[in-house]
């Protein structure tokens, strides 16, 4: 029996998307600074249907790496993404404290 798909790695499910014929797109934190949800290495697989599986951070900031991704898979251009929130302005969107991430997206296959 295998494990729920919610407890899968993220480039497993990547692999079997893209065996099942799906184009896929991997965003992969590779900086964080201050306060941030997930660390460096984490992985948020994506498909050309907006279907995704995996974590770079959460909230909005998750369905921003989502869309971006939907472009890379469509252009074949990675690219780089950078999310911040300053310490000030943190409270007012409902994060405890200010943080920034750096996300690289890229098409696999």
């Amino acid at each position: 029996m295998s494990a729920p798909d919610e407890t899968r790695d993220p480039l497993t499910i990547a692999e079997e998307w893209m065996n099942g014929g799906r184009d896929v797109a991997i965003a992969t934190v590779v900086e964080t600074w201050g306060s941030a949800p997930r660390p460096a290495g984490s992985h948020l697989v994506i498909d050309a249907e907006g279907n995704f599986h995996g974590s770079v951070s959460g909230g909005c900031v998750e369905g921003a790496v989502v869309a971006e991704a939907i472009d890379v898979i469509d252009t074949g251009e990675p690219r780089m993404l950078e999310f911040g929130v300053a310490d000030e302005t943190a409270w007012q969107v409902g994060l405890s404290c200010g943080g920034r991430i750096k996300v690289y997206v890229e098409r696999l296959g």
